[in-house]
């Protein structure tokens, strides 16, 4: 029987953060059956936690043997949802605001959009999430930035995988796979755009800060490597970095202008800054 729609969670470790999403989006009216966590061979409790809650609430479950990575369990994810009319890619450190899924769909439904991403709010939980996201949403609502989505959460819908295919694989991008697909959606002309109809909170790339520092790493993916298959020598990097920027500072400008708010804002000492 086909769904609207399945959210594929990968995590690895971290499980009292997925524990928190989980619950998070099962307060929004989301139903255990349409999540699917892919367990990228966690060494904490996570896999016990997930069979648990698979015995107990029908949640969707899956323990990879080795990690594939960010891209990897993302298009595993995406093939094993294929009754579903959307696919939403979704970190394991958010919290979801009201009726988020839904209201992002619906959002990109009425305009068009093929790829969707929600509204951010991103860094540290001292202000409230709960009591300030209805508000927040009542601001922002209709507000969109077409041409943009981002990684942190984004819905594609079934046709844009039969049109360009599904995430890469290839682990030398860790951490850049949702830029890989960005360009490639763009490329091929499919609407894509985040809307301020749905919201959620981030507290910050959680696995990927723990990898770093377990590794030593600066940088889990290899920048230059991500470019150069996107075919961008040095001179298309500054360019396209350039721009990004300057449509970013657009988008925020705007949206403040109108809404008090933009769409994407960044929590640091108790203050907020639009991004």
């Amino acid at each position: 029987m086909s769904s609207r729609y399945t959210i594929v969670i990968p995590v690895l470790n971290q499980w009292r953060y997925t524990a928190m999403c989980l619950d998070s989006l099962q307060a929004q009216g989301v139903r255990p059956a349409d999540i699917l966590v892919i367990d990228n061979a966690s060494t904490d409790e996570t896999p016990a936690r997930l069979a648990e809650r698979a015995a107990k609430d029908g949640l969707g479950a899956l323990t990879n043997r080795v990690n594939l990575g960010c891209g990897g369990a993302w298009t595993q994810g995406a093939l094993l949802a294929r009754e579903s009319d959307w696919v939403v890619l979704l970190n394991n450190d958010v919290l979801a605001g009201p009726r988020a899924i839904d209201a992002m769909l619906d959002a990109a439904e009425a305009q068009g959009l093929k790829v969707v991403s929600p509204a951010l709010l991103e860094g540290a939980e001292d202000y409230g999430f709960a009591a300030f996201a209805p508000e927040y949403l009542l601001k922002m609502a209709g507000t969109a930035r077409r041409g943009w989505f981002h990684g942190v959460c984004f819905a594609v819908h079934r046709s844009v995988f039969e049109a360009i295919g599904f995430p890469d694989t290839d682990r030398r991008l860790g951490g850049h796979e949702d830029m890989e697909y960005l360009v490639r959606c763009l490329r091929a002309g499919i609407a894509v755009g985040t809307v301020g109809d749905a919201v959620f909170h981030h507290f910050g790339s959680i696995t990927q800060k723990a990898m770093k520092k377990e590794s030593g790493a600066k940088s889990l993916g290899d920048r230059h490597y991500f470019y150069s298959r996107l075919g961008m020598g040095w001179l298309a990097r500054k360019r396209f970095k350039l721009e990004r920027e300057r449509q970013r500072r657009q988008w925020s400008i705007a949206e403040n202008a109108r809404c008090g708010h933009s769409l994407h804002m960044l929590r640091t000492e108790g203050q907020w800054r639009s991004v």
